[in-house]
Parts: C-alpha cells; sequence; structure tokens
C-alpha cells in the first residue's frame, strides 16, 4: 500500500466523525449549513496540507536503528578485538569485527547489525 493510500485510510474514520459531529451541530443548534460544511472542508484540508510533513512516517520498509548505517564507512576508534568502538558519521557506535581483528584508527565499513551493534569489516587499502 501506498504512503499516500494508508494516510488517507488512517485519516478517514476521524473525517467521519467530525461529519457526524458537524452534522449534530447544524441539525441540533442551528449551525448553517455553508458554515457546517466549511468546517468539515477546513478539518479535511488540514490533513491533507500536513500530509507532505507526515508522509515518511507512512512509508513501509522503513530501516530504523542502526539499520541506515550499513555500507557506510567510519573509523574504529580502538582496536576491535572482537568488539569494541567506532565512529560512523560523528557517532560513537559499539562495533564487532567481521573478519577479525581491526586495529584502532582503521576505516570501516558497515556490513550488518546487531541489534544496535555495527559488524563492521577492515577496509582493505587500494
Amino acid at each position: 500500500m501506498r504512503p499516500f493510500q494508508r494516510y488517507v485510510g488512517i485519516q478517514f474514520p476521524s473525517w467521519v466523525l467530525t461529519a457526524m459531529v458537524v452534522w449534530g451541530l447544524h441539525h441540533w443548534t442551528g449551525l448553517p449549513r455553508g458554515w457546517a460544511i466549511t468546517l468539515l472542508l477546513a478539518y479535511v484540508a488540514k490533513d491533507f496540507l500536513l500530509y507532505p510533513l507526515l508522509r515518511r512516517s507512512y512509508e513501509e520498509d522503513r530501516r530504523t536503528g542502526a539499520e541506515p548505517l550499513i555500507g557506510r564507512t567510519g573509523i574504529a576508534v580502538e582496536e576491535l578485538n572482537p568488539a569494541g568502538y567506532v565512529r560512523v558519521r560523528g557517532e560513537l557506535w559499539r562495533a564487532e569485527a567481521a573478519g577479525g581483528a581491526v586495529p584502532a584508527g582503521a576505516a570501516v565499513t558497515v556490513v550488518s547489525t546487531d541489534g544496535m551493534t555495527l559488524v563492521v569489516e577492515a577496509q582493505r587499502a587500494h
């Protein structure tokens, strides 16, 4: 399902509820029909105006935690034998070396994650 379809599907019940409240205000309090329709349309328009700001949260397959770092490069802050800390994108992360010990200061590439721990490999010199 596309993000926009998911968003509309989630908003639809609130539109129905708002339409019922506005109809009740029109019916029981004498709210003019034009005002009632304007209130309902303003409520729905508000959701459409907010959609661009909220779109990312309705996308599927959102990677969270450490997953967006897969493929990124960093520097080993300390020796990884087999675990230690690396700096990736300016942040300090706990890491485990995938292919043997990695010396402090070595460039590393994130190959996978294990929860919030990065699994890294030392970059080979060209």
